[in-house]
């Protein structure tokens, strides 16, 4: 008799699946497989047995088949169960419990096709073409790309924007004053043709091609609350105070404390922002050495400035200012003077190469030009190696409430809307190639953000980089393999790092509002 699988019950109440061999004498060699308390672990067990068998004898049909494209049914090799859906199930369960805990997904209408937009982005950024294919790779539902084309106008909409910049709002528990991160950067084109909305403007990669301007808005720590997208060739300094107004407007704010680099604030910006009664720390310029350092030094001749002391310089307002009391603070750090002159050092060198005709002249600041004469400006080397380690910083904030720790330390919050940045345009691939209509772009720029919002929800939560995130819980899918009339579901072990993070996911909690 040939090698057969059969089924015996235990004394505990199990099943047994063994594997019976028997030989024209009637003995019996029984092989013992498993024990399992439930139809579906049995039919597992048998499907064991079943390849065992087909190991030894080459030849064995389950009876089961697998569809094949085209919706017809293909034979698999013997032996072999049909995994009936495989799903990146915990990277797909971790980014959309994020986006629902962020309340994206109630902001959006519980509009499933933008999610799913969302949640590609984040796994691997592509066309919305594209997207289809890495959200089926994923496991995850895709919509057809009509259906895509046919909702994104819905996207671009002020009010659909403003409902998820909203629910970000409601997220970062934003009250009166609360500090914001303001900052810009550009979007290039692959055209040489502007069109009054891409255009070529100020770059800071130097590219020359059309391009868009844009405004990012964030809290203390990165988290994004909103994005605004303006002309290429509109200046920097003009897009922060429609951002802030129209921010505040939507959410209903009556202060909040603007951050922002010196460059992005002119001083029509400034005032504009005092007209509108809002608090600012912004990074002063320093043309001269501020009175304060030079009283200072006159006081301690000869004398180094204490690493990271801070000078303090009141500008009370005059009566016909109509502005607030400024307070200037100027901190002093050896490492930044180490690296300042060091700069220095190499370009007056160079001046001074330049000015004996031993290289040609190039850009240099040190290099004076005076008629047809040559001369290494001392003046401008002197007062730049005065100021040497030392950075400015303003506000209009009381000192009672806002001293200096306090104001430096908010300041230098700004590299956390520069991580933001870095992630949107690298990580999630910001940049809009295949659109070129404004409607076409701000949905493009809708999605983006609200990636954002999820990509920096996970990074806080996690500790980890959300590339490194997507790239290491991808790899961990969930099955379902079809084992007779029973579905089994089965996945790869997790390694403890990830299981750590999933955890730290699922257990952080809201801010306090």
């Amino acid at each position: 008799m040939a090698p057969h699988v059969r089924t015996v019950k235990t004394s505990s109440g199990a099943t047994a699946v063994q594997i019976v061999h028997s030989n024209r004498r009637g003995a019996r060699d029984i092989e013992h497989i498993g024990s399992a308390h439930t139809p579906a672990d049995v039919e597992l067990l048998k499907a064991v047995a079943r390849q065992r068998l087909a190991a030894g004898q080459g030849v064995l049909d389950l009876q089961v088949q697998a569809p094949a494209a085209g919706g017809q049914a293909a034979a698999l090799p013997p032996g072999t169960l049909p995994i009936t859906s495989s799903r990146m199930g915990h990277l797909g369960d971790a980014l959309a419990g994020v986006f629902e805990r962020l309340g994206l997904n109630e902001a959006g209408g519980r509009d499933a096709v933008f999610r799913q937009l969302v949640l590609a982005r984040i796994i691997e950024p592509s066309s919305k073409l594209d997207s289809i294919r890495v959200l089926e790779e994923a496991g995850l539902s895709a919509p057809s790309y009509r259906t895509i084309r046919r909702r994104l106008p819905g996207y671009a909409k002020d009010e659909f924007r403003q409902r998820i910049s909203a629910a970000c709002a409601a997220h970062a528990g934003l009250g009166p004053a609360s500090l914001v991160l303001y900052d810009v950067s550009t979007l290039y084109f692959e055209t040489d043709q502007g069109d009054g909305f891409r255009e070529p403007g100020f770059s800071k990669e130097r590219r020359l091609e059309p391009q868009i301007t844009i405004g990012l808005l964030t809290d203390h720590s990165g988290f994004p609350l909103m994005i605004e997208a303006f002309e290429g060739n509109k200046a920097e300094t003009l897009t922060m105070i429609p951002t802030i107004r129209s921010f505040m407007a939507a959410h209903g704010l009556p202060d909040v404390t603007v951050v922002a680099d010196a460059g992005m604030v002119s001083e029509a910006n400034k005032k504009a922002i005092e007209d509108a009664g809002l608090s600012f720390i912004i990074g002063a310029r320093i043309p001269t050495e501020p009175y304060v350092i030079t009283a200072w030094r006159k006081r301690h001749p000869g004398q180094e400035i204490p690493d990271g002391h801070v000078f303090t310089q009141p500008w009370p307002a005059g009566p016909t200012d109509q502005r607030k009391d400024h307070t200037f603070y100027y901190q002093y750090k050896h490492d930044r003077a180490r690296r300042t002159l060091k700069g220095i050092d190499e370009q007056v060198a160079k001046a001074e190469r330049a000015v004996a005709g031993a290289t040609p002249v190039k850009r240099n600041r040190f290099v004076q030009l005076t008629g047809g004469s040559r001369s290494v400006n001392r003046a401008l080397e002197a007062k730049a190696r005065s100021l040497a380690g030392v950075k400015g910083y303003v506000t209009n904030l009381d000192p009672a409430i806002a001293d200096a720790d306090f104001v430096i330390g908010a300041y230098h919050r700004l590299f956390q809307i520069e991580k933001s940045f870095r992630m949107s345009k690298h990580d999630l691939q910001a940049r809009p190639i295949f659109h070129h209509k404004r409607e076409s772009i701000d949905a493009h720029l809708t999605v983006v953000f609200a990636a954002l919002a999820v990509g920096k929800f996970i990074e806080d939560a996690t500790g980890w980089s959300i590339k490194k995130f997507v790239r290491t819980a991808r790899r961990y899918r969930t099955i379902e393999i079809q084992a007779g009339a029973h579905t089994i579901a089965a996945a790869d072990p997790l390694p403890d790092d990830l299981t750590e993070a999933l955890h730290a996911l699922r257990s952080t909690r809201e801010p306090a509002h």
